[in-house]
């Protein structure tokens, strides 16, 4: 059943509160007391060494596989013509050793990686810690009804700190919010780009191995391998790499083992004097002889540091001490082998330029070495697949991509998903890259140019970070920043170069995503204001009397709004069009927080609207960007055990005087248990957060099975009350359950801009059309849903 109306409002709103607003705020407060419960439940726990050691091998296989893959086409990239000097070389090594000390080494492992946020890594993580220590959060679930409820963990600065000066100049313009929230969708579709460019660039160095050893076949031969084993791969993400993940690690630590020792080898056999470049003079040697193709070439160098975002990315749950153990013992000393025995060799054979890393290898060991080389190309495209899965992720919980498919592969790690329509838009682009292109130099170029935007925009972010969350002194800072942007901008001025030569492409992918991204947020944000501009006034809700001027049939209904306070327009516009409404009304709010996870016992917050015989409630669900509906879980069930509980505690805490007291906490019994559920067999998880709540008061109750809750009764009247309300309950869930979801159409204003209305009218409508329905993400049963259409113009 569908019912409509439509509403035009002012895209810059009013401010008007009222003359009744003050008795909106009483009848139905923020739940700001209920939201500063919240806390970061992350603490990395102190683990012994064996566990450190264990964890930090665990860690090879999903953090470091991109970057350990790159000595596949470093040189190739940096030398794509041919070796004028041997001492280019020599010049081009040292290059790399201090790039790889400087980036992934200095600034990622040792700096960066502390920046996370809850344990996860990547740019919306960085935004998340932001938007908890400022008012930077532009996304519609923070307004002035509910910015405490979601900035529970808000930092006070002193008011002539210089972080406290950077907090108002960000909070001061919407501009500079709107900027920042680019700043970081620009970096997302960045790393969406290398999950793109990433899976094509080594899977085809890889496959690169067969023409090395059968010279007469033809390149197509190589780019068809490559392309079938990203069928292959990307084909077989829907089983999850829970079964395999148990791999991964053995490959890279073996990959990582192998062309470290033929490094080793090849220094010994060909020349040791390449050592020398871990001078950094012959950085300048090299610069001075090449001139402009000497720097052009930088973005060769470039990908030597190539994973070092994912890296970031894909921290997941390991601790950063970790992460810091596996690069410093293991990756990091393997890589300057495996580049220093690479230029050994070029210095004798630089006409070997091309295929510098199978021509390399000593010909005994040639084809297992090339099995492994595979091996470790795909765990590498695995990782960077995982990644983008997960950053979409992150993307859609904060309100900044359209509603799609994502599934939960693995009962063990929840943080293992895999996006169906993602999945197969990546592995069309990244096989039209392999194909297209067809060779690694100007995959090479691409690949640079996502990977130090990326850097770019991490470090812009982890400037902020060090200011308002870390409060870095003002000199280290600048240091830190300076260093970063000095290196990375000189990487970016050569990777320009390069962008008729291939680096356009995730140049144009990512300002595909970055439209998709920003107008489905602007219309979200439009879709918000247009609720709050036109919610209900509490006052007329109540001058309707408790049947609210209908009849109360038996049943309830589950109203879904975005509003974490007030009454949402399409209940008003329910109650006019129909001559009746059920007996019990609950206004459900579904939150994303910018927290990585909220846990499952304080999902729930409960509060009464309004006068006990108005039968109202609101309950806000709470998630973090990293928490799944999943398809066993029953949300409504959940719903009404918190429900239940809240009516239960509510009706005991009603009655307080200063006798009988008596404790809960020492009441961990099955009858007790009972006692405060209903009396037909609906039963409670032991994790749930409710809320007490009155007219003029909210009080926090934790759920006996957690916390010690002292309360006083002067009777048995408030608990026949509440059972009395209980049972009403029951009744009325028993005589059914209706989903009442908004379903808000946006659409341009006749006088707007022509592409205003192009993105609101075309995209923003196309991408609501295609995208996954609320009804379906929650799992409503078709039968018992209700949409309530309005159309507003912006």
């Amino acid at each position: 059943m569908e019912i409509s109306s439509t509403l035009e409002i002012d895209e810059d709103g009013d401010n008007n509160k009222g003359s009744m607003w003050d008795l909106d705020q009483k009848l139905d407060q923020p739940m700001d007391e209920e939201a500063g419960r919240l806390r970061n439940m992350y603490r990395e726990k102190k683990s012994s060494t064996l566990l450190l050691l264990r964890l930090a091998f665990q860690s090879l296989g999903v953090v470091y596989g991109d970057l350990g893959t790159s000595p596949l086409y470093v040189f190739y990239n940096t030398f794509p013509d041919k070796i004028e000097d041997p001492e280019d070389v020599v010049g081009a090594l040292s290059l790399i050793i201090y790039s790889l000390t400087l980036i992934p080494l200095l600034k990622y492992v040792f700096v960066v990686c502390k920046a996370n946020d809850n344990g996860q890594g990547g740019t919306f993580a960085l935004y998340s810690l932001l938007c908890r220590h400022a008012k930077v959060k532009t996304i519609p679930n923070q307004h002035r009804t509910d910015e405490d409820l979601t900035t529970y963990s808000r930092s006070t600065f002193h008011e002539s700190s210089f972080a406290a000066k950077t907090k108002r100049w960000l909070e001061r313009r919407a501009s500079r919010k709107n900027a920042l929230l680019l700043l970081v969708l620009v970096g997302t579709c960045m790393v969406i780009g290398d999950g793109i460019l990433t899976p094509a660039i080594s899977v085809l160095s890889a496959a690169g191995g067969i023409k090395v050893d059968h010279p007469h076949l033809s390149n197509d031969v190589v780019v068809v391998v490559a392309v079938v084993i990203l069928v292959g791969l990307f084909s077989l993400q829907h089983y999850g790499t829970d079964r395999v993940s148990w791999l991964f690690a053995p490959i890279v630590l073996l990959w990582f083992l192998v062309i470290g020792g033929i490094g080793i080898y090849n220094i010994w056999t060909y020349n040791s004097g390449v050592l020398k470049a871990f001078s950094p003079v012959y950085i300048y040697r090299y610069f001075k002889r090449g001139g402009k193709n000497g720097w052009t070439s930088l973005g060769g160098i470039m990908l030597s540091i190539t994973g070092t975002e994912a890296l970031f990315a894909d921290l997941g749950h390991f601790p950063v001490s970790a992460v810091q153990i596996a690069f410093t013992l293991v990756v990091f000393p393997c890589l300057l082998l495996a580049y220093s025995g690479q230029a050994a060799y070029l210095m004798n054979n630089r006409d070997h330029v091309a295929d510098i890393f199978y021509r390399s290898i000593p010909d005994s060991i040639y084809w297992p070495v090339f099995v492994i080389a595979t091996a470790a190309a795909i765990v590498a495209s695995q990782a960077i697949i995982s990644a983008t899965f997960s950053i979409i992720k992150q993307a859609l919980a904060l309100g900044c991509f359209p509603r799609v498919k994502v599934i939960h592969t693995s009962k063990n790690f929840p943080g293992q998903i895999y996006v169906p329509d993602i999945n197969w838009i990546l592995m069309v682009l990244c096989i039209s890259v392999t194909a297209g292109f067809r060779n690694q130099s100007q995959i090479g170029n691409a690949y640079g140019t996502a990977v130090v935007i990326v850097m770019l925009v991490t470090t812009l972010l982890m400037t902020l970070i060090m200011i308002l969350v870390w409060r870095c002194h003002c000199i280290v800072v600048l240091l830190f920043t300076g260093l970063s942007l000095v290196i990375e901008c000189t990487y970016f001025s050569a990777v320009l170069f390069k962008v008729d030569q291939g680096g356009w492409v995730p140049l144009v992918i990512a300002a595909a995503f970055l439209v998709i991204m920003y107008v489905w947020h602007y219309g979200s944000v439009k879709r918000y204001e247009f609720e709050m501009h036109s919610k209900v006034s509490m006052a007329w809700i109540l001058g309707l009397g408790p049947s609210l001027g209908l009849v109360r049939v038996p049943g309830i209904g589950l109203v879904y709004t975005e509003l974490a306070s007030g009454v949402p327009r399409i209940f008003s516009h329910f109650i006019t069009n129909l001559p009746a409404i059920h007996s019990v009304v609950v206004f459900v709010c579904v939150k994303y927080l910018p927290v990585y996870t909220v846990p499952e016992e304080e999902r729930f917050l409960v509060k009464r609207i309004g006068p006990k015989n108005f039968h109202m409630f609101r309950c806000v669900a709470r998630y973090g960007y990293k928490d799944l509906h999943k398809k066993d879980d029953d949300f409504e069930k959940k719903l009404f055990d918190s429900l239940f509980l809240f009516v239960r505690l509510e009706s005991m805490m009603e009655g307080c005087s200063d006798s009988d007291e008596y404790s809960l906490y020492g009441q961990q019994t099955e009858t007790s248990r009972d006692g405060l559920l209903n009396d037909n067999g609906n039963t409670t998880s032991s994790k749930i957060d409710t809320t007490i709540s009155s007219v003029d008061s909210i009080v926090p109750v934790t759920s006996p099975m957690h916390a010690n809750l002292t309360v006083r009764s002067s009777g048995q009247g408030s608990s026949q009350t509440g059972t009395d309300e209980m049972e009403f309950l029951n009744r009325c869930r028993d005589a059914g359950v209706v989903h009442i979801l908004g379903n808000t159409v946006v659409r341009a204003s006749r006088d707007a801009r022509f592409y205003k209305k192009i993105a609101i009218d075309y995209v923003y409508a196309f991408l609501r059309k295609i995208c996954r329905e609320n009804s379906v993400i929650f799992n409503i049963p078709h039968e018992t849903l209700l949409n309530v259409g309005q159309i507003f113009y912006v």
